[in-house]
């Protein structure tokens, strides 16, 4: 059996336009998925079922009520399903009902088997296949769900209940005091937490992303824009004040102002007082993270700056 990939249909599928639509007002169902993990999905309320993907791998089973291998498919998935307990939402697409879900997915012949991973969609199987390799085949989308962050799971409630959220990861209990301390604005609470957090664990790559966003909140905290970036232009070697108005770029979005500003500063320095320079590029590279590619170019750049 092949390995199924999030990559794999992008291009042959298009859900573009069931992205964030509303449900028909005459429905005023619960969201899809707290009532049961077995839905059956519309062209209307499809926006739904998308969102629910980013939290569990959602099955989409395409199919009609002429189709003979539909009705042998359908009740092993539901079955295997159910079986999980939450970890997947199989969403039932009547293919006759619903025209535009039938032409987004392609589905030139039914059964059609496809998931979604964050949106994404992820080919299973085409035409009617044993237990077995549908058991076979929903491991492996369990292991591509958890490669790209998706772990949650659909908690299900009975009719008429209120719904209940998916269930949410608990924090470590550093993480937790951190972000208590931010959401007061207690920068200086949420840094020693998260420093406490990597002194414990220094793999501990969240709490690393978290320190460097905290600090940055920190350090931008009562900055005056048009005052930094005088200081900076009558300063043009001044390390402070050129790390002020970087700071205030990245904060603001300006990702590549803030890289271009602080390398021309490090091509400037002696290489005696370049260090500081170094080590503020590298933690401002941590925040937007090491693929990116203004990351790239810039990490480029300064490697071509030191040596």
């Amino acid at each position: 059996m092949s390995e199924i990939s999030p990559a794999a249909l992008r291009g042959a599928v298009d859900l573009s336009s069931l992205r964030n639509r509303p449900a028909s007002p005459a429905e005023g169902a619960p969201a899809p998925g707290v009532v049961d993990v077995v839905v059956d999905a519309t062209d209307e309320t499809f926006g739904q079922i998308l969102e629910l993907s980013r939290t569990v791998p959602v099955v989409v089973d395409l199919w009609a009520e002429w189709c003979g291998p539909c009705k042998q498919l359908s009740p092993i998935i539901e079955k295997v399903t159910r079986e999980l307990g939450g970890r997947v939402l199989l969403a039932k697409v009547d293919v006759d009902a619903n025209p535009q879900l039938a032409q987004s997915f392609r589905a030139q012949s039914i059964p059609m088997v496809v998931a979604l991973i964050a949106g994404q969609p992820v080919p299973m199987f085409t035409g009617a296949v044993p237990e077995q390799q549908v058991r076979d085949v929903f491991a492996q989308l369990l292991q591509v769900a958890a490669q790209n962050g998706v772990t949650g799971s659909l908690s299900v409630t009975e009719e008429g209940e209120a719904p209940t959220p998916p269930a949410e990861p608990e924090l470590p209990p550093l993480h937790a005091e951190a972000f208590a301390a931010i959401e007061i604005g207690d920068y200086a609470a949420a840094i020693k937490a998260y420093e406490k957090a990597l002194a414990e664990n220094p793999r501990d790559e969240d709490a690393l992303a978290g320190l460097g966003q905290v600090r940055l909140l920190d350090r931008v905290q009562g900055l005056d824009l048009q005052a930094a970036r005088a200081a900076a232009a009558a300063g043009p070697l001044d390390v402070q004040a050129q790390f002020d108005v970087a700071d205030l770029d990245l904060a603001g979005g300006h990702v590549d102002d803030a890289f271009g500003r602080l390398l021309d500063l490090f091509a400037q320095l002696p290489s005696d007082q370049r260090t500081p320079v170094r080590e503020r590029l590298v933690e401002l590279f941590g925040l937007i993270g090491a693929e990116d590619p203004r990351v790239v170019s810039a990490r480029n750049r300064l490697s071509s700056l030191l040596f």
